[in-house]
């Protein structure tokens, strides 16, 4: 028995030599963003380890303590604007594991490790800034003229909606039964909602993510606000444990608990989201926005317009898919929770739903959820535009301060209004007009205002846009709608609204719309041979003398191949 004695103190002896690491690094995973970059590094148990930043060149190191490898390496990166290159190096002993990641420049890199959640194990993340941030220094406004002061301050300001889409990056959101991720079904969504807010003379859209890279939640409404954002919407797909709920909803910010047990399991997985980003949780009292006002965010003005819209989107979706909730919900979610800009989140429906998870990857589906929130938003803000909008000022119409030569006709044009109108709202009962009399100019054109607003190239002040013009006839096309058409028109919304005595916005394929006061646009004319500007303008029925303003001509030769602005007649 004595052999057996000797092999086992040999074993120990081995063992003692080659120690059993206990971990592995399985997969690197990498999300850039527009500001910094990230890597998620899974690993079969908790992470220990420790890191340091090295220079010329710019470098991070990391190691990994009692690990082995279990991917390939060295991994090339193309798409982050700091991270090239991650490689294994020399490990100071056998009992660590060495990675470094290539610089492009300096950074201070922020890691910290994540337990087990959802379908991911253990992980450690790193986050790696992309420099120093530059501040964009705004040019300097001209100089008032005597043009510009003619009409007393009144807003030429876009109205801002900030469209947040769920989820990104590592965080995936909900997962389907098919395992679609409900991160992409967000992005999709919003950029549609986008696309069509973006098509509204005076309104623009500005998305807190416009790819798959994670936001963190404290970070959502920061945007929006660098952004001058007047609301946020945050579009999100629902998730449950169970299969069968299904439906759409609409949540605002309560100050208590949710009421409902969905409404707790989003909270709870919105908590988990939030720790991705190694965030502040929920109830953190130190947050520079919930310390001073959370107490009072649900008598908040600003609750109140979130929860008007929530109300006229909910009413939208209605009309598209099958609702799970017939009024707003409440709940204390991190997106909503902005004391000064209105927000809500949009669930379009259950994506863990089998049903509605294929609706939710339908292109068509996802239109229409889109246009329900997009119409949503709309009608609420042409009825409670803020001040300082252009939408503001084609409701409630804008002051003039008359100026030495103005007539009616002049200011009505001016401004797209009609000289009816104008002396309706002032009480006019003649034509006469006196200087320094201020008047209330209504039915202003939203191009109008633009135009008058805006310095030409030139550095002269564009031509204000007549409210005169062609009426022309326009067939409604797949994937139309009303602020599509009033932008390749110019012509405000309310004008098809009204020439075509519309009750609701909903078009049909094949509807054919009446469009008024369309005005000619320059076209192109490249100079053939025997062509000379008389032929040229009789061509297109304009004189001689526009063509040659138009083109800054110092003389009638022309060149044949030379390209001429023919002016809108």
């Amino acid at each position: 028995m004595l052999w057996r004695g000797v092999l086992a103190g040999l074993l120990c002896w081995l063992g003692a030599l080659s120690p059993v690491l206990a971990n592995s690094l399985e997969n690197v995973r990498i999300w850039p963003a527009p500001d910094e970059t990230r890597v998620v590094m899974d690993l079969a148990d908790e992470p220990s380890y420790t890191y340091f930043t090295l220079t010329k060149p710019n470098r991070l190191v990391v190691d990994l303590k009692d690990t082995t490898l279990g991917m390939t390496l060295p991994k090339a990166v193309s798409d982050s604007k700091i991270l090239t290159k991650i490689r294994k190096s020399n490990p100071p002993d056998n009992k660590t594991y060495r990675l470094v990641f290539e610089l492009k420049d300096q950074s201070v890199p922020r890691l910290f490790p994540l337990a087990p959640g959802g379908e991911y194990g253990h992980r450690l993340v790193i986050d790696i800034p992309h420099g120093k941030k530059t501040v964009a220094v705004k040019p300097a406004k001209p100089a008032a003229t005597a043009e510009t002061q003619t009409a007393l301050p009144f807003g030429t300001d876009d109205i801002i909606i900030a469209i947040d889409p769920g989820h990104g990056g590592n965080d995936p959101g909900a997962v389907g039964p098919r395992r679609k991720y409900e991160k992409h079904v967000t992005l999709a969504i919003s950029r549609q909602v986008a696309a069509k807010i973006n098509a509204v003379p005076g309104m623009k859209a500005v998305l807190t993510r416009n790819g798959d890279y994670f936001v963190d939640l404290n970070k959502r409404s920061d945007i929006a606000r660098r952004k001058g954002a007047h609301l946020l919407v945050s579009i999100h797909a629902d998730g449950f444990h169970k299969p069968q709920p299904r439906g759409a909803s609409v949540w605002v910010l309560s100050r208590r608990r949710a009421n409902s047990e969905i409404g707790r399991w989003i909270e709870k997985h919105e908590e988990q989201s939030n720790l991705l980003g190694g965030g502040a949780l929920l109830n953190d009292n130190e947050d520079e926005y919930l310390s001073r006002a959370v107490l009072d965010l649900q008598f908040s003005n600003s609750q109140k317009e979130g929860y008007d819209v929530a109300v006229r989107v909910l009413k939208e979706m209605g009309k598209v898919t099958k609702l799970h909730k017939s009024s707003p919900e409440h709940a204390s979610l991190a997106v909503l929770k902005s004391p000064d800009i209105p927000s809500l989140l949009v669930e379009a429906g259950f994506i863990t739903n089998p049903q509605e998870e294929k609706l939710l990857l339908s292109s068509s589906h996802q239109n229409k959820i889109a246009n329900a929130v997009y119409k949503g938003v709309l009608t609420y803000f042409e009825d409670f535009p803020p001040d300082g909008t252009l939408m503001a000022a084609r409701k409630n119409g804008v002051k003039h301060k008359v100026t030495s030569g103005q007539s009616l006709s002049v200011i009505a044009s001016k401004y797209g209004s009609s000289v009816s109108a104008i002396k309706a709202a002032n009480g006019l009962k003649s034509n006469n007009l006196k200087v320094g009399q201020v008047l209330t100019v209504p039915d202003v054109n939203v191009g109008a205002l633009t135009s008058a607003s805006k310095p030409s190239s030139s550095g002269a002040s564009a031509k204000p846009a007549s409210p005169s013009g062609k009426t022309v006839t326009h067939t409604v096309k797949r994937g139309e709608f009303l602020g599509k058409i009033a932008q390749e028109y110019d012509v405000s919304v309310a004008s098809i609204r009204s020439a075509n005595k519309l009750r609701s916005d909903e078009l049909a394929i094949g509807q054919r719309l009446k469009i008024v006061g369309v005005q000619p646009k320059d076209k192109q004319h490249k100079v053939q041979r025997g062509e000379y500007l008389g032929k040229i303008a009789s061509n297109y029925g304009v004189t001689v003398d526009s063509i040659r303003r138009a083109n800054k001509l110092r003389s009638d030769e022309l060149a044949i191949g030379q390209t001429l602005i023919i002016p809108g007649s």
